[in-house]
Order: C-alpha cells, then structure tokens, then sequence
C-alpha cells in the first residue's frame, strides 16, 4: 500500500513543496489549508488524480476542522503514516504593534493548531509506526525584540519534544524542522520578501523528506537550517 501523509498549511510554500515531492513518490496525501482558492489552485498544478490527493479547507485551530481531516484520511485510504504540521503565519511589527485579536488568531494558529493535530492523529500514527514533522523556526530558539511570532515557534520546539517523549515508546518519530529564512507567501503579512540570504521552500521541504525517509529504528529529532549569508 503506498503510505498516506497529511499535511496542514499545504496549498503554498514549505507545505506544497513537500506535497508535490511525495506525490511524485506515490503518496496518496491530505493537503489543509484556510483558503479554498489557494487550495483549487495548488491542486490544479498538480495534475494529481482524485484518489492521490485531498483537498481540505480548514483552520488547524479549530478543533472540529483538525480532526474531520485526519478521521477523512483514515476513512479513505484506511491509514495514516505520516503527518507533517506547516501551517503557521507572522505579524508585522513587533508585540508594541499587534492588535489583541491578532495576536490571539497566531498564538491558536501556530501553537493551539500543532497541539490539536498532534492530538487528533497520534492514535493512528501509532497503529502504523509513522512519523511526524512539525515545522519550527530559528526563530524558536533565538529571541528577537518584541518577537511573539518567535514566542509562538519555541513553543513548537517545546510541542515537538515533549511529544517525542510521549510517543517513542510507542514507535512514532517526531522530527522538529527549523529554517531560517525561506522564501515563501509567509512574507506577505510582514510587508514583503526580505532583502537578505534566503533558502527555497524546496529545500525545506527536501528536509521534511529526510527526516521520513529515516529507517525503521530511527528518528531525527531535530534540524535546523540556515541559508548560508544569514548571520542570526
């Protein structure tokens, strides 16, 4: 049986390159995303037929929307061997800036939504030894002034870990990919591409493959990358 991934936050960046690549492996691959259209258009671009790829619109901070995803999965493929959590945004500015409700939406986005997923698919990754990426950032180990975002993604670290305790035991792997800058949409809400050293969402994703790819027995637990030009 070809294995069955889901991932979340994966109609652009980080998250569709690592779709793209498991497709052309043979894949049948869950794909969310808050927006429909940007969902329509990743899977236009695909070619992908029907029973390879699913399509979810959906918040991963909400409870209900994470778990028809992978309850979804499950019913239409019978499995699930791997989950790999993308989805996340940024705030422009710094904490001196945000609006309240904002700063709300990223903190249940990027730290509620991971946790929820974990949750919800745990069960099922443990009945077929899988794995599970959560996507991180440098910026969840080095702090920056007025940074929540940063707050949010040492968070993730923190859900990564405390998750690998939980599940070894139980055969799952849990793997923390952490980039620094990468050239995905995740600008657009901070004003624009930096004008700095910047690694392709391909190469991140080429990441997210290598820790899947690891054998039975092992797991990579954590693995950070920075374009070369970066200095923090």
């Amino acid at each position: 049986m070809e294995p069955v991934t889901l991932i979340t936050g994966g109609s652009t960046g980080i998250g569709a390159e690592t779709a793209r690549r498991l497709l052309t492996r043979g894949h049948r691959v869950t794909v969310t995303a808050r927006r429909a259209e940007r969902l329509a258009e990743f899977a236009d671009s695909t070619g992908a037929a029907k029973d390879q790829l699913m399509t979810l619109p959906g918040d991963t901070a909400d409870a209900e929307h994470v778990r028809r995803a992978v309850d979804l999965t499950v019913q239409s493929w019978g499995q699930l061997d791997n989950v790999v959590v993308s989805a996340g945004f940024s705030l422009p500015g710094t904490l001196a800036d945000h609006v309240p409700e904002a700063m709300r939406s990223m903190i249940l986005t990027n730290v509620l939504g991971p946790a929820l997923v974990v949750q919800a698919a745990l069960p099922h990754l443990k009945d077929t030894k899988g794995r599970l990426v959560l996507v991180g950032s440098v910026a969840g180990v080095k702090n920056t002034p007025g940074n929540l975002y940063s707050v949010t993604k040492w968070a993730v670290h923190a859900l990564a870990e405390n998750t690998r305790l939980m599940a070894t035991p139980d055969g799952v792997g849990v793997t923390l990919v952490a980039p620094g800058m990468v050239d995905t949409p995740f600008w657009e809400n901070r004003g624009g591409r930096p004008n700095a050293p910047v690694m392709t969402a391909g190469q991140i994703a080429d990441c997210v493959l290598f820790a899947l790819d690891q054998p039975e027995g092992m797991d990579i637990n954590h693995i950070q990358m920075r374009p070369i030009g970066q200095v923090n």
